[in-house]
């Protein structure tokens, strides 16, 4: 596939590419210093003492260990995230294996180096284990090079597809830059009941209007098989990202589970993997994340408005790399990048139909055309991001490539540059004196984007909802919800209070949420200014507010402000509360480190990088 030239790039993104560049120039040269000094000429198991190599390989079938004494061939570690409890993770259980066979076949060898956790918010949602979500990320990353640290493999694949998991696999895996990687997607489950259906029957049920079996009927017609939640939220956006940063192989990522094609995508992975690490100069993690495939990143999750974890994730997953970006970068990006997809939460269509439609490919075209994309980067399929503007399928049972669409299949869900659905951004920074703070704002409706109000100070997510219970949230507010930072209490996602919120905005209220915590990859509807820093617990403002005091919440003019008079604001002194109950049970005690090191949202909100 030959590239069109490639038109001049937008001014926006020159600037900020330039500007990041500058800012991680000393951090970027250490992190690649250090990738460099990793590598080796030869395989990575040549020359090791031989009770290490026989320990690595003690287990393996004998035809293996004959590959792997020749020292010619590359062995692949295999990190997995596999677990059935989570539906998008379910089908990796067989992967290992068929790997590993493959691998054969084409005269390698492959072995598990290892598994790391994989939580599911949709089941730990206002419930204590949300609480170490965030830091999951932390943990994975840490699974993942200490599953690497073995230095038998020559090659990585990387079996994840979910929130904290991505990021988390691909912090760990940045730190051995060296070797050439790829990720293995499993795909999303078919589509079940509409999104913004259940999303109904949610509110209803938080009204008192529908049962919990009916609710429980609706969840389960929307979650019911192997697969990844077809919403467009943190999961899915994971898997954009790592086919626009060119990490995983065009195409693949919303294929169904168990079909042809996708085992035909699986099996294309080691060959591919196989490949770079076979290259007479390898092609490697670290060749492939620069400071433009990064700002890739940015610009697919602002075109398709994905989630705003990843205003925390991508960060700490820059960091790794040496890279170092912040919200302003979101910010001036996200003035200049259109929004070209509709998928719920920012519309009715799931991925399956965003897939359907032209999916990944369609959209790097069109951004590609548009110079809204760094095409000059390096990918999991050889030099510049038109490799990644096409779509598998299979010629008479055959893989193979095609050039992507180059007209929607449906303009409702997907459209061309020409004729975005806004002339902007999804994310948008808000500023003032309570601080810093992100808003999803393409899912929000125009005539909610701007809402004045008083302040309703809150502590919990518990205490908003026993509020509406009590039938005292019956008129405008802005609910500021405050110590749910990843200081106080690993900043857990708060997407409960959003059935709750919808309704009150559904009957004329208008209502807002502005919080040092988070929201869901799949929130949407109600304006919430998220992640808002510093968070209460390192004296931020949002502690200083008072129950009555009217905040201004303008998404279009990216402000928030708290209207009280600017000497009364600067004497005012934050209040504290009682954490203590953040501290214990459901495994919090082992997590206290995290929380005490944690950086800024801005930052990464990690405890491996805090805010340096």
């Amino acid at each position: 596939m030959q590239p069109t030239p490639a038109p001049p790039l937008h001014d926006a993104l020159v600037r900020v590419t330039q500007r990041i560049v500058e800012r991680s120039r000393a951090t970027r040269a250490t992190y690649l210093q250090t990738t460099v000094a990793s590598k080796r000429p030869q395989r990575y198991r040549a020359g090791m003492g031989c009770a290490n190599v026989a320990h690595a390989f003690a287990a393996m079938p004998a035809s293996d260990k004959l590959v792997l004494h020749q020292e010619r061939q590359p062995n692949v570690g295999i990190v997995t995230a596999y677990n059935d409890m989570l539906s998008a993770h379910q089908p990796y259980e067989n992967y290992p294996a068929q790997l590993r066979a493959w691998a054969r076949e084409l005269g390698a060898t492959a072995q598990v180096a290892g598994g790391v956790p994989a939580m599911c918010d949709g089941v730990t949602q206002g419930y204590e284990g949300m609480e170490l979500s965030l830091f999951s990320r932390d943990v994975i990353a840490l699974g993942t090079a200490v599953a690497l640290t073995h230095n038998v493999y020559d090659g990585a694949l990387l079996l994840g597809i979910c929130d904290k998991i991505v990021p988390g696999l691909l912090i760990g895996a940045l730190q051995f830059g060296h070797l050439p990687m790829l990720f293995v997607p499993a795909g999303p489950m078919s589509s079940g009941l509409a999104n913004d259906e259940k999303a109904k029957v949610r509110q209803q049920h938080a009204q008192g209007l529908v049962d919990r079996a009916t609710l429980l009927a609706a969840e389960e017609a929307a979650y019911h098989g192997p697969g990844t939640c077809t919403f467009y939220g943190t999961a899915n956006s994971n898997q954009m990202l790592l086919e626009i940063m060119g990490l995983q192989l065009p195409g693949s990522s919303f294929v169904h589970p168990g079909t042809e094609l996708r085992q035909a995508l699986n099996r294309h992975a080691v060959q591919r993997l196989l490949e770079l690490a076979r290259a007479e100069a390898p092609q490697t993690l670290a060749d492939i994340v620069s400071e433009k495939t990064v700002v890739n990143g940015i610009i697919g999750l602002l075109a398709t408005g994905g989630s705003t974890n990843h205003t925390i994730h991508l960060v700490a997953v820059a960091r790794a790399a040496g890279i170092l970006i912040n919200w302003d970068d979101f910010a001036d990006l996200s003035s200049a990048i259109p929004l070209l997809t509709r998928i719920y939460p920012n519309g009715k269509a799931d991925v399956n139909h965003f897939h359907a439609a032209g999916g990944m490919g369609f959209l790097i075209d069109q951004l590609l055309g548009a110079g809204l994309l760094h095409e000059d980067v390096q990918t999991v399929m050889g030099p510049g991001l038109h490799r990644c503007a096409q779509e598998p399928w299979l010629d008479a049972g055959q893989l193979a490539w095609r050039a992507a669409a180059q007209q929607s299949a449906d303009e409702q869900v997907l459209r061309p540059v020409s004729r975005p659905f806004s002339p902007d951004g999804g994310i948008k920074l808000l500023q003032g004196n309570l601080g810093r703070s992100v808003v999803k704002y393409s899912a929000v409706a125009p005539e909610h984007r701007r809402v004045r109000a008083p302040a309703l100070v809150l502590d919990s997510q518990q205490a908003l909802l026993d509020l509406f219970k009590a039938g005292q949230l019956e008129r405008d507010f802005v609910a500021v919800l405050r110590f749910q930072g990843p200081q106080a209490n690993g900043m857990p996602e708060l997407h409960k209070l959003t059935p709750v919120l919808g309704s009150l905005l559904d009957r004329g209220f208008k209502v807002a949420l502005v919080t040092d915590g988070r929201m869901s990859g799949a929130s949407g509807k109600v304006p919430a200014a998220i992640h808002l820093s510093p968070e209460a617990l390192l004296d931020g403002p949002i502690a200083k507010v008072r129950d009555g005091d009217m905040v201004l919440f303008d998404c279009e003019a990216g402000l928030l402000q708290v209207e009280v008079e600017a000497e009364q604001w600067s004497a005012r002194s934050g209040q504290r509360i009682d954490l203590g109950a953040n501290e214990h049970g459901f495994g919090r005690e082992l997590f206290a480190l995290f929380r005490r090191h944690a950086g800024l949202p801005e930052c990464g909100g990690s405890a491996l990088f805090g805010n340096h």
